[in-house]
C-alpha cells in the first residue's frame, strides 16, 4: 500500500459508514450485551466488540454466541439483536474525528460525496437523518439497495451510476478488504481507513488498496 499520497482526482467520493464515516461501536456495544443479558450471559468489553463492528450481525453473533447462519437460533437471535440495535441507534454514535471537518471541505470544493455500506436501509436513513447527514449525502446505497451487498461491485457501481460519474471517476474510502474488494471489481480507486474497526491481526496492506489514511482529514491530501 502507497505510503505516500498521489493526487486521485476524484469527481466524487464516496465512504462506507461504520467504521468509516462514523463511530457506531458503542450503539453496537449496547445492543450486544442486551442480547447477552437476555441470555443470561454477562457483557463483553467494548474493545473485544469493536474490530468486529464493520463485519456487521454474522461477526457479532459469533463473537456473542459462537453461532453461525447454520445454527438454529441464528436467526432469531439476528432479528432480536437488529432490534435491540434500532431503539439504540445514534444514542452515542458519532462522527469520526475529522469526518465533519472532511465533508465541510469536500462540499467547499464542489465535490460531491456520498454513502455505500453493507447496513440495511431500514437502519441506515434513520441513522443519517438523526445525525443531519441524509440530505448532505449525493447518494446513500444501503446493503439491500442492490441484489448482491459488499464484496460485489453491484453498490458502488449503483452509486457511481445515480451520481451520474463513471466508476474509475469516483474514490471509495472503507476499513474492510471487502471494501477493496468490491471497489476494485467496479474499477474505483480506493483507499484504507486505518483508523476504522481493524482487527489485529489484518493487514491492510496487503489489500492491494491504492493506500491508506489514519485519520480521516488525512482524505484531503490524496485529492
Amino acid at each position: 500500500m502507497s505510503a505516500v499520497p498521489r493526487v486521485l482526482a476524484p469527481r466524487a467520493v464516496l465512504f462506507d459508514l461504520d467504521g468509516t464515516l462514523l463511530d457506531t461501536a458503542p450503539d453496537f456495544y449496547l445492543a450486544l450485551n442486551a442480547l447477552r443479558a437476555e441470555a443470561e450471559l454477562p457483557p463483553l468489553a467494548h474493545d473485544l466488540i469493536r474490530p468486529h463492528v464493520s463485519h456487521g450481525s454474522p461477526a457479532m453473533l459469533r463473537l456473542a454466541f459462537d453461532i453461525d447462519a447454520t445454527h438454529a437460533s441464528y436467526e432469531a437471535r439476528r432479528a432480536r439483536f437488529l432490534e435491540l440495535y434500532a431503539e439504540v441507534l445514534a444514542s452515542a454514535t458519532v462522527p469520526f474525528p475529522g469526518v465533519p471537518a472532511l465533508l465541510d471541505a469536500l462540499e467547499s470544493r464542489a465535490l460531491p460525496w456520498g454513502i455505500v455500506t453493507n447496513k440495511p436501509g431500514w437502519l441506515t436513513t434513520p441513522l443519517l437523518a438523526r445525525l443531519a447527514l441524509d440530505a448532505r449525502a449525493a447518494c446513500v446505497i444501503s446493503g439491500d439497495s442492490t441484489a448482491r451487498a459488499k464484496p460485489f461491485p453491484d453498490p458502488l457501481l449503483a452509486a457511481a451510476s445515480t451520481l451520474g460519474i463513471a466508476p474509475a471517476d469516483c474514490l471509495y474510502v472503507g476499513d474492510a478488504e471487502r471494501d477493496v474488494v468490491a471497489a476494485r471489481a467496479a474499477g474505483m480507486p480506493v483507499l484504507v481507513a486505518r483508523y476504522g474497526y481493524l482487527a489485529a491481526h489484518e493487514e491492510p496492506d496487503a489489500w492491494q488498496a491504492d493506500g491508506g489514511i489514519d485519520a480521516a482529514l488525512d482524505l484531503l491530501a490524496w485529492i
